[in-house]
């Protein structure tokens, strides 16, 4: 849905429909706005444009169940097809939002036709980043983001006997082990000497690469991939290069913010900068999900976040304040990841913390606590769930990080 290609803006002059909530994106953020926006007794037509293909569905299932060839497309879905007639949202799939005028209340579509509209959500979410190297953008290079992506990895995943992962973050660890299990051998290459050392910390980080090594994934860390030739080739500033059957590029996401800075919004970080309320600068127009950069009242800064759970409750947020309803974001942010047979769970400020001190509860049972000036930001679990139910709240209460707090309950 970014516009670089068009930043005109439409004309007020052209025919168009009428919205009274148009939401732009048709990930969880985009749903649960429109949904919410019913809920609260939203009126009027509501209209959800998508680039996607399909409606709405779970995208935390593409590295893990869908991947692995234990979830049908049908089980999906993030609401049945009877739920978009009852609460009157029409979809508009597979179609682009090419320029948007906030003032004229007037939003120009990939298909020619125009949207006029009362209030704008704009939930467009990110999109993998390509990596900046030669042969990163071959055909035969694998993203996975999108339902359609997924689609493509998991047809080669059928036949392909080795994969090379690029990228330690989730949904690199996540897909990794998906296609070990499928019976492929795979590396996972990353500039992290350690996974996810730079957000969890090298503790956490060490037991994810465990649990890796344990479901047969070879890791190569600290290294740096400089080309990708024929798609089936990686070539390494250090060792290599590496061959597979299969490539999967997941070197993290950029918020897809173009259509809204193009319009003028103000944006931070490459983020529309929005309140509590998910409300931007502009009127009538919020923004919800990766896209946004929105002010956390319990965290008393803007944040950045880039989770499937946010997405929602950020969706929700915008859905119900464009109704004339009363709700805002107060909660530390949070997200599980599954990787193999391990859960992690995670809720943090997400912004950078100073100390991270690992308790170890047996049986690879862990906590970390993740602090700040000696106050707590963070906290992260495996099989320590009330643990990571306490110490959300602990986090929001902005608690001391001291020794009682730090040991845990270990439950």
């Amino acid at each position: 849905m970014n516009a670089a290609q068009d930043t005109t803006g439409p004309s007020p002059t052209d025919d168009s429909t009428r919205a009274a909530l148009l939401v732009i994106g048709g990930g969880p953020a985009g749903l649960a706005a429109a949904t919410a926006y019913r809920d609260h007794g939203g009126q009027g037509e509501v209209v959800l444009v998508s680039d996607d293909d399909t409606a709405p569905y779970l995208r935390p299932p593409l590295s893990k169940d869908y991947l692995q060839g234990e979830t049908a497309e049908p089980d999906l879905a993030l609401a049945p097809e009877s739920d978009y007639a009852e609460k009157s949202i029409t979809l508009r799939l597979d179609t682009m939002v090419t320029a948007i005028s906030a003032d004229e209340g007037r939003a120009r579509l990939s298909d020619g036709t125009q949207i006029a509209f009362d209030r704008c959500v704009i939930a467009t979410g990110n999109a993998p980043v390509t990596l900046p190297v030669p042969g990163a953008d071959d055909p035969r290079v694998a993203y996975l983001r999108s339902l359609e992506q997924a689609r493509r990895l998991r047809e080669e995943a059928g036949t392909a006997r080795s994969a090379v992962v690029v990228g330690s973050g989730f949904i690199g660890c996540e897909a990794a082990v998906t296609l070990a299990r499928r019976g492929l051998e795979v590396t996972v290459c990353s500039t992290e000497e350690i996974p996810q050392a730079q957000r969890l910390g090298t503790d956490a980080g060490e037991r994810i690469a465990g649990w890796l090594r344990e479901e047969g994934v070879r890791l190569l860390g600290g290294v740096e991939v400089t080309a990708i030739t024929d798609g089936r080739r990686v070539e390494l500033d250090e060792g290599g290069p590496l061959e597979a059957d299969l490539v999967l590029v997941a070197a993290g996401a950029t918020p897809r913010s173009t259509l809204a800075v193009a319009a003028g919004i103000p944006a931070e970080q490459g983020r529309v900068l929005v309140d509590e309320h998910m409300a931007s600068e502009v009127p009538r127009v919020f923004a919800a999900g990766d896209v946004a950069m929105a002010y956390n009242t319990g965290a008393g800064r803007h944040l950045a976040v880039e989770h499937w759970g946010e997405a929602e409750a950020m969706g929700t947020i915008a859905g119900t304040t464009a109704a004339g309803g009363d709700a805002s974001w107060d909660s530390p942010p949070g997200f599980w990841t599954v990787i193999g047979d391990h859960t992690l769970k995670y809720a943090a400020w997400g912004d950078g913390y100073d100390r991270a001190e690992l308790v170890d509860h047996g049986d690879g049972a862990f906590t970390v606590w993740y602090s700040t000036d000696g106050v707590l930001v963070g906290v992260a679990t495996h099989d320590a769930d009330d643990d990571y139910e306490s110490g959300g709240q602990a986090v929001l209460r902005g608690d001391r990080a001291d020794p009682a707090v730090s040991a845990g309950t270990g439950s």
